[in-house]
């Protein structure tokens, strides 16, 4: 189970806010898809529209790694992350395994730092066994350490629900690019479109070449 990156980013920030603003977990669409474009605390930084953060909750959703909550007396719908459903975890795992969702690859100093505005992390010394927590899972890793960076005294680590690592660690002056999945009935229009617009330029243009013969 392979996440796109935009399911990623919708994971992670459920993950967040459940963390930091419990008040107002869980999430309405606005307050989602406003999460997904925060420019702190995120890399890369998204500019995504509704409609494309409401098909990744749908992919999150097919993934059991999402769902839909109604509170008494509210008929606006919210999205609740059901992560611990798939992949069970302490609160501080999740806590980092949303981390590292939200901003990439990470030494782990500076995932312990940046982590622990979500939860209480353990001490330095401690710290790696949590690590451990996320890598040596008998039903697969979550996490992959990356090759030591030139110049670079420590080595980062990576999530994998989105890939492999270093397929996600794309050079900063490439484009981003969030993949939109429709679903299978409009996919079927398009193509319907799509095939009747080329039967229409073939008709053009057998039309063009008799009045030019």
């Amino acid at each position: 189970m392979v996440l796109s990156l935009l399911e990623g980013r919708v994971l992670g920030c459920l993950v967040e806010k459940e963390f930091t603003t419990p008040d107002v977990y869980p999430l309405t669409l606005n307050a989602l898809v406003n999460a997904c474009n925060q420019k702190s605390n995120r890399d890369p930084v998204l500019d995504v529209s509704e409609r494309e953060v409401e098909a990744a909750c749908d992919g999150l959703r097919d993934k059991q790694l999402l769902t839909l909550f109604t509170g008494a007396g509210s008929r606006t719908v919210k999205f609740k992350q059901r992560i611990d459903d798939v992949y069970p975890l302490t609160d501080a795992a999740r806590a980092v395994l949303g981390e590292l969702l939200l901003r990439g690859p990470q030494t782990l100093a500076g995932l312990r730092a940046n982590a622990e505005r979500m939860f209480t992390m353990p001490t330095v010394d401690d710290f790696p066994a949590l690590i451990a927590e996320l890598h040596d899972r008998p039903s697969g890793t979550l996490v992959r350490q990356l090759p030591r960076q030139p110049g670079h005294k420590e080595a980062r680590w990576a999530q994998v629900l989105t890939g492999e690592p270093l397929a996600a660690s794309a050079p900063a002056h490439e484009p981003i690019k969030v993949a939109l999945t429709l679903p299978p009935a409009v996919e079927e229009r398009l193509a319907a479109l799509e095939a009747e617009v080329a039967a229409l330029k073939e008709e053009l243009g057998k039309l063009r070449s008799e009045l030019g013969s």
